[in-house]
């Protein structure tokens, strides 16, 4: 049965400390009755999955709090806004870190709700109940997983509590992997759990072994235990989890339940139940138009390597490029055939005009983004590429060109139009519905999100490897991935060829940067790498537009935005937490 999870919103699963937890009901179940039929079972576990849409958008509503959205904080992502986090104004009291605590939390309460009481009320089969409970610890799990990246510590409770008794101290980072690593390694070891479910089947979509295993090895990954994160990760190879054979259409909605895909969030076109793609990241969508509020970065686009493995170099393809200034390189972006008002509006903005050429303009600056990593076009609509899309909100199907400056849309051979027309950014190809076939309502597409696929795993596994010096091994791993994407292996010529640990290192986190945008990924990985502010905050680096000129500015402020405050609401709720240091509440 497809969308399983898609019933309906819990409630009354516990009293709840407030501001922490909703503590209003979802539904008129109250808390003696919940548990206590197969259905209300069967309903309340398919609560604490819901709990990973908390705060979703939908119908129009900006939700700044999913994880694909988290990418604008990252190297290889941005938003269209200033973010205060990246502009240095953030304050520990900002919505960003209080709405994340909150759903986290809220899940973990769902989660407690059910490992108590199955056992306790339900009078479901034994088997089902013991694969319920497991299934209910990986959540647990997952979101303290959640927690634990980004606050690094946090007050653990495994069973239900009142307002009254959610006054504990902060446990530290390591005591919160050693739950984590407790719950997983239960999942893993309750023989109810399949190691995975086949395509179509009607459980799709619940916890597997194969999940626990690869979310525990990513948390080895965090612990540095690299010998016990590969370990894992073999694991989920043995359950028969492989590389889709298309890295585009492993996006569609035809491919969600393909054996890349390990565990994910389901969606359908229904309201408060499906994804928001085609809202904020699918400007050009299949509807022509969307918010783009969250897009790509330039240093994403140019991160993707040529088809043998070297390096993007723009001075290649335009000599000199890299010597002009980044305002006079718009020159090379603009559309054939200017008008006069045209051309006099770009050498304001201080593009060098002498190098424009009327005729050939747009085949020059084309020829950038030929003969690139195909991951490149599968993920982001690049200047002077064609979207196959339906015009103006009908089922007409057109194709539209992303051209500079956006002049109009048209039924045949318009311009793609966005919200951010005054400016040219990149922006996502990956997850967004194309031509009238996949027309879905733009709040709510059916594709699911993917929180744990196989490249991830060996991509991991990779770096599990290198990180104990078996660095063939390590080669192994990235080069399927590669093989998949259609770019050259390594060690197959002198560009692609590996020097030693360190030079691989920075090759399988640049594979995950290229492989994951749009994921979710990304910024956390710069955070577990320490990477964070010298990718994101290099000198004069910004929001950009695609020649690299800032919009708005970067400003970082200290290290301490590798560790998020503890939310200030929180601790006047509870004043046994400890805030993180470098923070003022």
């Amino acid at each position: 049965m497809k969308k399983i999870f898609a019933i309906l919103m819990i409630s009354a699963l516990c009293s709840c400390k407030k501001d922490l937890l909703d503590t209003s009901p979802y539904s008129s179940v109250s808390s003696t009755t919940m548990w206590t039929t197969d259905n209300l079972t069967d309903l309340g576990v398919a609560g604490v999955y819901n709990a990973l849409r908390l705060k979703m958008g939908h119908s129009g509503l900006v939700s700044p709090y999913e994880l694909y959205q988290m990418d604008r904080f990252s190297f290889t992502g941005q938003g269209r806004w200033d973010e205060p986090l990246l502009t240095g104004t953030i304050t520990a009291g900002d919505p960003l870190f209080l709405n994340i605590w909150q759903m986290m939390y809220e899940g973990i309460q769902r989660a407690n709700d059910g490992i108590k009481n199955i056992p306790q009320k339900s009078p479901s089969s034994t088997e089902k109940k013991a694969r319920y409970i497991a299934e209910c610890k990986f959540l647990r799990a997952y979101f303290y997983f959640r927690l634990n990246q980004v606050y690094k510590g946090v007050p653990i409770y495994l069973e239900p509590f009142t307002a009254t008794e959610a006054v504990k101290p902060r446990n530290t980072e390591e005591e919160v992997w050693d739950q984590v690593l407790a719950d997983l390694s239960d999942c893993i070891n309750e023989p109810q759990l399949p190691e995975r479910y086949a395509t179509g089947d009607g459980n799709y979509g619940h916890v597997t072994k194969a999940a626990a295993y690869a979310l525990r090895g990513k948390i080895y990954l965090y612990k540095t235990d690299w010998a016990l994160a590969a370990a894992d990760f073999q694991k989920v190879k043995d359950a028969r989890h492989t590389l889709f054979a298309d890295y585009k259409a492993l996006f569609k909605e035809a491919n969600e339940q393909s054996s890349e895909m390990i565990f994910s969030i389901q969606n359908r076109s229904e309201f408060g139940y499906g994804n928001n793609f085609q809202l904020f990241c699918g400007w050009p969508s299949a509807y022509t138009r969307g918010w783009n509020y969250y897009m790509p970065s330039p240093h994403l686009v140019d991160l993707y390597e040529n088809m043998d493995g070297s390096k993007f170099s723009w001075d290649a393809v335009i000599p000199g490029y890299t010597k002009l200034s980044v305002n006079e390189r718009e020159v090379f972006f603009l559309r054939d055939n200017l008008t006069e008002s045209e051309k006099a509006a770009a050498a304001l903005r201080g593009a060098k005009m002498e190098l424009y050429l009327p005729q050939g303009n747009e085949e020059r600056i084309k020829a950038a983004y030929d003969n690139r990593d195909p991951r490149l076009q599968a993920n982001i609509v690049t200047p002077y590429a064609t979207f196959r899309g339906a015009y103006n909100f009908t089922n007409v199907e057109s194709i539209q060109h992303m051209r500079w400056p956006f002049r109009a849309q048209a039924p045949i051979d318009g311009d793609i139009q966005s919200d951010t027309q005054i400016n040219f950014f990149y922006f996502y190809r990956k997850f967004v519905a194309e031509g009238v076939t996949e027309l879905v309502d733009r709040n709510f597409g059916p594709i699911d999100f993917p929180i744990l696929r196989y490249a991830d795993v060996l991509l991991m596994w990779a770096e599990a490897l290198n990180e104990q010096g078996l660095l063939s091994e390590a080669v192994e791993k990235v080069n399927e991935v590669r093989a998949r994407a259609g770019v050259a292996l390594l060690n197959s010529n002198t560009a692609t060829t590996v020097t030693g640990q360190e030079d691989l290192r920075e090759r399988i986190r640049n594979e995950r940067r290229v492989e994951f945008p749009n994921e979710g990924i990304n910024y956390f990985d710069e955070l577990r790498w320490a990477t964070w502010k010298e990718k994101v905050f290099q000198v004069g680096n910004g929001r950009k537009q695609i020649w690299g000129a800032n919009v708005s500015d970067y400003s970082y402020k200290g290290d301490h935005l590798y560790t998020w405050p503890i939310p200030s609401n929180e601790i006047q709720m509870n004043p046994n937490l400890k805030q993180n240091p470098g923070w003022i509440d």
